[in-house]
């Protein structure tokens, strides 16, 4: 199978990703330890920056727009390393079970928590209220130590993770694992694109935009993953299996991704068609709480001076959406129910079943997005995104926040792409630009790997 190389476009989050979600990991323990054990090691940090040195004199202190600058590259280093470990974990989790990688996954359980609590102080920094310079500079220091902490237990893991995975030793079956995964994969694609053509005759266009590039990316780094895999089987065919293993990792890291895409174009069509499936209920609920709001008289424990104004904005988008549903013209399920579930927030207690699945859908067509360009895009992107994960949940106020944050992530991570720009290496290959926007390859062009700030990169360049 062969496709012409495509250039990545703008469209494309993780929770996107590739399995890695379903371990079943000690969150909660380990997540306590590792923070603990961040803040103990801010203590240190914050010792040592003002003590004095024998003779009286204190210790140079790093200006507060540098530690800010370290703090935002902290965050962006730690959140790829954990996106790459997680990769990388589901593979090895997919062959040897969850007992053989039960200490690699509690330490990116680790990590994941301590990025988690990170980005928590980066978006506390963002939001209004008063804070000194001396609180901002405490802030921005445990976010570095939050995130030196994760990224040095992943560290830590990363040699016992070769030892396990041992691709230079089983290159031969890791290499038919990952091409039965790439010929699944490949055999999906199709039809995630009939699929998308579905939904752009089935629903207006803002149904599909946010997964219109999807399958063109995918294809892209199947492409990329299709070079990198005859690449590795021509190495293993000449006794290089340390080449080989590099190829491999590529490969593997591509097909992941593509796997995110085109998984993304099927979970939009399910969320549409549930979407619509909600709608008349959501419509129904919130009509009944309607009637009883024009009941109340002005004036009562249930009436306001306001009341009278929302009703009729509600009636107004209620009639809005209904519209398109009785001419059977192309409507936007999700954004359909969105809409009713926010307009409705104060006359229907059930509204909330209904916010949350275009919440949820926002969430993850971030987490993709992020995902599949994290070679570019920045820390306030995904910092928005972590936050918006920690707010969604079955309330209706934390479901709301985590859309708007989700739509906000979105548009700031795309705003990274259409900034980047990264010279590739000669002889680099197909699919390539894809590969280092979706930060398969790192700016080395080695593959990104299992591990920390310092062992993530540890590969030879293919």
């Amino acid at each position: 199978m062969s496709w012409s190389a495509a250039a990545p476009t703008r469209e494309a989050a993780g929770g996107g990703g590739t399995g890695t979600g379903d371990l079943i990991l000690p969150v909660v323990a380990v997540g306590a330890a590792g923070v603990l054990a961040a803040y103990a090691y801010t203590r240190r940090r914050r010792r040592a920056r003002t003590r004095t040195t024998p003779g009286g004199v204190a210790t140079t202190v790093v200006p507060l727009a540098e530690l800010g600058r370290q703090a935002q590259q902290s965050l962006v280093d730690t959140d790829d390393c954990v996106r790459t470990s997680a990769e990388e974990l589901g593979l090895v989790t997919a062959r040897f079970g969850d007992e053989a990688v039960k200490p690699y996954a509690e330490a990116l359980a680790f990590a994941r928590s301590g990025l988690a609590a990170a980005f928590r102080l980066r978006q506390r920094l963002d939001d209004p209220g008063p804070e000194s310079d001396d609180e901002r500079r405490q802030l921005l220091e445990e976010v570095v130590a939050l995130c030196t902490e994760a990224g040095r237990r992943l560290d830590t893991e990363a040699a016992g993770f070769d030892q396990l995975r041992a691709l230079e030793r089983d290159a031969p079956a890791a290499l038919e694992y990952a091409e039965t995964r790439f010929r699944r994969l490949a055999t999906r694609t199709p039809a995630a694109e009939a699929t998308l053509r579905e939904l752009r005759e089935r629903y207006a266009p803002s149904a599909s935009a946010p997964v219109a590039g999807y399958v063109e990316q995918a294809k892209d780094r199947l492409l990329f993953a299709t070079v990198h895999l005859n690449r590795a089987r021509q190495s293993l065919d000449r006794g290089e299996e340390d080449l080989a293993a590099s190829y491999l990792r590529a490969a593997e890291g591509a097909v992941d991704q593509a796997a995110v895409l085109v998984d993304g174009v099927d979970r939009l069509a399910g969320e549409l068609a549930a979407a619509e499936q909600q709608l008349p209920a959501a419509i129904s609920v919130v009509e009944g709480g309607l009637a009883k709001a024009r009941g109340e008289p002005e004036g009562t424990a249930g009436g306001s001076p306001e009341l009278p104004g929302r009703v009729a904005q509600a009636e107004s988008v209620l009639a809005d959406v209904q519209r398109p549903l009785s001419a059977a013209g192309a409507q936007d399920p999700l954004d359909a129910l969105r809409r009713v579930a926010r307009v409705g927030a104060d006359f229907a207690d059930g509204s909330v079943d209904h916010v949350l699945l275009p919440a949820r859908s926002s969430v993850a067509i971030a987490a993709d997005f992020v995902t599949t360009h994290r070679g570019a895009v920045g820390w306030e992107a995904r910092t928005r995104l972590a936050e918006a994960e920690r707010c969604l949940s079955g309330d209706l106020g934390g479901a709301q926040a985590a859309e708007g944050l989700a739509q906000r992530a979105r548009v700031l991570a795309e705003q990274d792409v259409r900034g980047y720009g990264h010279p590739l290496r000669e002889g680099a290959g197909a699919g390539a630009g894809g590969a280092l926007l979706g930060g398969i390859l790192l700016a080395g062009g080695g593959p990104a790997s299992y591990g920390g700030w310092e062992t993530r990169g540890r590969r030879e360049v293919p």
